[in-house]
Formats: C-alpha cells, sequence, structure tokens
C-alpha cells in the first residue's frame, strides 16, 4: 500500500492484525502514521471516558427507572434579545460523544449536532422570554420562568430534573449542579439546544437590525455593538434595564 492509502485507512476502524502488519512496515513515513494514529486513539478513549463519566448523575435516576430532564439557558448577558432555555430528556441509547459543554465548542460543531440530539433525545423543550419580560421581572427571574417552559414543553414529562446553577420553579425533584453542563450529558445537550436556537433567532434579528451585527455578537455587548447603539439607539428588542441600553432612557 501506498503512503496516502495507509493514511486513509488510518481514518476507519482498523483491525488489531492490520496494525500488526503496518507495524512491520519498515517505511519511517507508515511509522509516524502509527504513531498520529496511536494519539487520536488515546484521544478517543480519554473523550469516550469523559462522555461516560458525564452520566453520572443520569444514571442514578435510570437505576430508579425514572426519566431525568436535563435544563440549561443561554443568554443571560446580552444587551438584547431573549433569554432561551432548553430541556433536553435523553436515555441509555444516547451516543453523541462530542456533546459537552456548549462553550467548549465551535459554533459549526454546536450546529452540526443540534439536529442530532434532537433526533436521538426522547424529548427536547424550548422555553423563551422576551427583553419586554426581562425588563419586567429581571433576569434572574425570567430564567427561571423561560427554563419552567421548556420543561412544560415536553411532551414526555420528566421524574426529576438535573439543572444547571439554577432551581426551576416546577413541582419536579431537581438536583442543581454547578457548571453543570461539564458534569452532565443532558445539560451539555441542553446548552446546545438552547445556544443553536438563540443563535438562530438573533441571526434573524440581525436581518431587522443589521447595524447592530447581532449575527456576530449575538446581541452581547461588544465594541461594533455598543458604538452602534450611540449611533442609532436601542431597538425594540434592546433590554432596557441593562446598562448602558438603560443610559438612553435616563436621559429622556
Amino acid at each position: 500500500m501506498t503512503i496516502k492509502e495507509i493514511k486513509e485507512l488510518l481514518k476507519t476502524d482498523v483491525t488489531e492484525e492490520q496494525i500488526a502488519e503496518l507495524e512491520s512496515d519498515p517505511r519511517s513515513g507508515v511509522q509516524k502514521l502509527l504513531v498520529s494514529y496511536r494519539k487520536r486513539q488515546v484521544k478517543l478513549l480519554e473523550k469516550k471516558q469523559a462522555f461516560e463519566q458525564r452520566f453520572a448523575y443520569e444514571k442514578e435516576f435510570w437505576a430508579k427507572n425514572h426519566l431525568v430532564a436535563g435544563v440549561d439557558e443561554v443568554g443571560r448577558g446580552p444587551l438584547a434579545g431573549p433569554v432561551v432555555t432548553a430541556a433536553v430528556i435523553i436515555d441509555h441509547d444516547f451516543d453523541l460523544i462530542d456533546v459537552n459543554d456548549s462553550k467548549k465548542l465551535t459554533p459549526e460543531r454546536r450546529l452540526a449536532l443540534y439536529p442530532k440530539i434532537l433526533e436521538e433525545a426522547v424529548s427536547v423543550g424550548i422555553g423563551v422570554k422576551s427583553s419586554q419580560v426581562i425588563d419586567q421581572i429581571n433576569i434572574y427571574e425570567a430564567d427561571r420562568q423561560a427554563m419552567a417552559q421548556a420543561v412544560r414543553a415536553l411532551d414526555i414529562k420528566p421524574d426529576a430534573l438535573v439543572v444547571d446553577a439554577m432551581n426551576v420553579p416546577v413541582d419536579l425533584p431537581q438536583v442543581k449542579l454547578i457548571k453543570g453542563d461539564a458534569k452532565s450529558n443532558s445539560i451539555a445537550a441542553a446548552s446546545i439546544v438552547a445556544k443553536v436556537f438563540r443563535d438562530k433567532l438573533m441571526d434573524d434579528y440581525d436581518k431587522i437590525y443589521p447595524q447592530y451585527g447581532f449575527q456576530n455578537n449575538a446581541g452581547y455587548g461588544t465594541k461594533e455593538h455598543i458604538a452602534a447603539l450611540k449611533k442609532y439607539g436601542p431597538t425594540a428588542i434592546h433590554r432596557k434595564t441593562f446598562a448602558p441600553v438603560s443610559d438612553f432612557f435616563e436621559k429622556n
């Protein structure tokens, strides 16, 4: 086999016999490919082990034959746009090992995982609270209400929740986890769904308000966003109670 053919072979599921045969190949190029292959295998094993560890909380509920939903949010900090939450129920068959804290994934990876999560999940619910609601009841309470909305949107009622650092106002047992999206696959899946869903909303708002760069900043207070805010003033989706947006209303 040529070096190029071996390189392609090592991207597939190779057998122990094939590896043994390649190990006896005297070409230095082949041996370098084997070194890279082994490194990839070690990383893959570590990723699989970490993925299994992130089932720890779910397994406690599954052992009791209980369904558990992971709940997470995105959009607490932006100056514009809604807060979005997701509730996701997964089961033993969930095998998307790349699912992790959405902040650790590239936008492209999140976008690729989004439909796969929807396909593999037992149930998915979304909650959205607008900037107007955020201004009325504050971001913390809007976040909680959006989480409750996401849980109620599930077409199967869970027996319990695992939640990223929040308490959801629903009558269900809850496990509150600090940095839960890095500790639970259910919460990690919810974090990806919420992030992709909100990013798509902000992309749509970018078409309505192109001056603010929402497609790039998702409503967060970037230099570009602040400059546009100073030049054009706030839009209907800006949060009036968030500085420096609030400065425009204090002046008037």
